[in-house]
């Protein structure tokens, strides 16, 4: 059907109630094309015309020439723009030239790594070996892949884990490893990233044992800072190719706000109801559609609403979707990709799983059910429909929460701003302290080595020297320690220390939790979701860490209490901002989960409230703050306003929309607000990363605190709410459960901060 005409009569049925209010259109776009300076292998020229491929795009000869020439390079192009090209051609070409050569291909899941083994067989070169080695590669094979494989595609777990601990195994592959790929780069932000940047770090450290210094060549959707981020996470130069030749189908793309269903409490129609509106037309007309959730509970309710929807009249519709997430088995979740490869399936649900490049065939329509998080990550969910000529269609529904409604009434913010910046901080000493263990224990640590992991490394190597740990001769330190270092981290968290969930009754782990959340995620009634089903936690053992948990019923959800306070260890940096100053330092935050409430799934409604006797928890960590300067204070008091609710109202508003400047997610970073702080015994507002040791989110909001708090106010006032709401200053995650807050102090407070003329505070805001 023709979208054109399947958009009228969308707008035609009595459930359209003025849902679009913004559609953007992106135009076709011709491919550029460029010639080698030296043409690739005959076997390589004739592998590419047998897939139909006659030329290179511009992007990919600049890749390909830059490998040449020795160069690292990280390419930063559209989805579907042939990345996977710029370094399979340079990649094959050198082996065939020369069969010693050996490439390592990172891929941050399994799914992509299998997705690329089907793109090499595709070349049809069986004088190139490779295989993937991860935790599903079946013990008999890992030798051979080890010993004959040309490529080894794998991802980074394995990579600390498995290859690098067990590095002597794999010594003849390392000799002559002359490339590593890191696929879908931006993926790897925050903690995972700064891990992930330290096992780079020990992999280059084992191959100058060895006498190799491979060329790193990254792929990566469209980021900020592509250049600083691949160099914080190699440690190395890196050139930056980011002119997309590709052509390009045209695309719709409509902002969709749920109507209102109470204009004064800025309630809306659920945004599911909304999307699988959406989704069963799609399907009924024939239009082969994805829709995009945020949560894996929300994919398996959405798909059953659709299902259940197209039973009552298009019963062979409804065998023809499926859901799609993590957790499914690795052979699960093939057969989906299959089934909607071949188009036996016209409609899937997925979680962001389907979000990377692995190759699901040419889609027409997404339903991207919430914002996503990231302006990247929304144009990465855009990039998987419209593949061929043909116009594709995008709806991104709204949620309740600030983020999602401020795109809706600025949606120029979306479309018209580059991506946000993508944040690591390998320097993190928690993480490093980690590392450094697991490096000792690979070869003796030189001094000379130390310069790979950054300025505190030797700091760290002396600590663990002071505590035993590693013992210093001839120069080196040896690792004296007990067991297997990369055993005991976890490279998607920080600590490392983590608590397992298991079931009653069977007695089988069904989960793990990082022990840093584990209060706020476990605690004794708690409700946990696991494979979309909820379970109740009926016993915490904090001695074990063990979360015993049972088959929950009801449709609810909970939401800990929990009390903060943050203590001012050192500022590292200050700067004016308006009447105060802003300043970035390292904190101390101390966190006690004191009870819980029940909430009623989608409608909020509290079921009842309980206590728990939870010891405090200590986090250090990094902190942007401000303070209410005194003058301003007393104009808000004067007036006897509420001050309390309205900074309180600030720090919700302002790390709801922190995820628009960093990559982050607004459960990544806390905040807490003072009427009076006892260390800068003025109002004050902090606002950390949740992490130890940080992870940079936090400083990214110093560094653009202007930006911040200008789409904080504007958020804040252009919501359609009285006294404050989920789309401007209620927030999910708040301990205190969202009070006190007060809207109009906190417009008051952010138009004298910013210096906007004319700040009062407006009378309806008193209390």
């Amino acid at each position: 059907m023709d979208l054109a005409t399947f958009l009228d009569e969308l707008r035609g049925q009595r459930a359209y109630r003025g849902q679009v209010v913004y559609e953007h259109r992106i135009p076709a776009r011709r491919a550029r094309y460029a010639n080698l300076r030296r043409p690739l292998p005959p076997r390589l020229r004739e592998s590419l015309s047998r897939q139909g491929i006659r030329r290179l795009y511009e992007h990919q000869v600049a890749a390909i020439e830059a490998v040449r020439d020795g160069r690292n390079v990280v390419v930063v192009t559209g989805t579907a723009s042939g990345k996977t090209l710029c370094f399979n051609l340079p990649v094959l070409e050198a082996i065939l030239e020369d069969p010693r050569t050996r490439a390592l291909y990172l891929y941050p899941t399994k799914a992509l790594a299998q997705d690329q083994l089907d793109a090499l067989h595709e070349f049809g070169l069986p004088e190139v070996r490779f295989g993937t080695y991860d935790g599903d590669t079946p013990q008999e094979r890992r030798k051979a892949i080890r010993e004959t494989a040309h490529i080894v595609l794998t991802n980074p777990d394995m990579l600390h884990l498995g290859i690098l601990p067990q590095h002597r195994l794999w010594s003849g592959f390392l000799r002559h490893l002359r490339f590593v790929v890191i696929d879908d780069m931006h993926i790897y932000r925050g903690v995972f990233g700064s891990h992930v940047a330290n096992v780079i770090r020990r992999l280059r450290r084992v191959l100058r044992f060895y006498g190799a210094n491979p060329l790193f060549i990254l792929t990566s959707a469209t980021i900020a800072n592509p250049g600083e981020f691949a160099e914080k996470l190699l440690g190395l130069p890196t050139e930056v190719i980011d002119e997309d030749a590709s052509p390009r189908g045209p695309k719709r793309i409509l902002l969709w706000n749920p109507p209102f269903l109470d204009r004064a409490k800025s309630l809306r129609r659920s945004p599911y109801s909304e999307a699988n509106w959406l989704f069963t037309q799609l399907v009924r007309r024939g239009i082969r559609t994805i829709a995009f959730t945020k949560a894996r509970k929300t994919t398996e309710l959405l798909y059953r609403y659709a299902r259940f929807d197209l039973l009552e009249d298009a019963p062979e519709l409804a065998r023809r979707i499926s859901p799609y997430r993590a957790g499914y088995l690795p052979e699960e979740r093939r057969e989906i990709e299959r089934r909607l490869f071949t188009g036996e399936l016209i409609g899937v649900v997925s979680t962001s799983a389907l979000e990377l490049g692995i190759d699901v065939g040419g889609l027409d329509a997404a339903i991207l059910v919430g914002y996503p998080g990231t302006i990247a990550s929304t144009w990465q969910r855009i990039g998987r429909v419209g593949r061929g000529r043909k116009e594709a269609l995008v709806f991104l529904v709204a949620l309740q929460d600030a983020l999602d409604q401020y795109l809706m009434r600025h949606p120029q913010y979306l479309f018209d701003r580059p991506c946000e910046n993508a944040v690591i901080d390998p320097q993190n000493p928690y993480i490093l302290l980690g590392h450094l263990r697991c490096a000792a224990r690979e070869l003796p640590i030189w001094e000379s080595d130390l310069d790979l992991f950054g300025p505190q490394a030797l700091e760290i190597v002396a600590l663990l020297e002071e505590r035993g740990e590693l013992v210093r001769r001839d120069g080196r330190w040896y690792w004296r320690g007990l067991g297997y270092p990369a055993q005991e981290i976890e490279i998607r968290t920080v600590s490392g220390d983590r608590f397992r969930i298991k079931e009653i009754g069977r007695n089988r782990v069904i989960g793990t939790v990082d022990a840093a959340r584990a209060f706020e995620e476990v605690h004794p009634g708690a409700i946990y979701l696991h494979q979309g089903e909820p379970y109740v936690v009926r016993k915490l053992d904090l001695l074990e860490k063990v979360a015993y948990v049972a088959p929950a019923r009801g449709d609810y959800y909970t939401q800990p209490r929990v009390l903060t306070d943050v203590e001012i260890k050192r500022e590292l940096q200050r700067k004016p901002w308006g009447p105060t100053q802003v300043h970035f330092g390292e904190v101390e935050v101390t966190t006690q989960v004191i009870g819980y409430v029940r909430k009623q799934l989608f409608t909020e409604e509290v079921l009842g409230e309980e206590p728990l006797d939870l010891p405090a928890q200590v986090l250090r960590t990094t902190a942007l703050w401000f303070e209410v300067p005194k003058e301003l204070e007393d104009r808000v008091i004067r007036g006897e306003f509420d001050l309390a609710g309205g900074i309180h109202a600030v720090e919700h508003a302002a790390i709801g929309l922190l995820p628009l400047f960093a990559m982050c997610d607004r459960w990544d970073i806390g905040g807490v607000s003072y009427p009076l702080h006892p260390q800068t015994e003025l109002p004050t507002i902090f606002i950390y990363d949740g992490y130890p040791g940080g992870v940079g989110f936090a400083q990214k909001g110093y560094e653009l605190l202007d930006s911040l708090m200008e789409a904080t106010l504007r958020t804040i006032e252009e919501c359609a709410c009285e006294d404050g709401c989920p789309s401007c200053i209620q927030s999910p995650k708040c301990g205190n459960m969202n009070r006190p807050l007060d809207k109009a102090t906190a417009i008051f407070l952010l138009k004298s901060l910013i210096g906007r003329p004319g700040a009062r505070v407006a009378r309806g805001a008193q209390r």
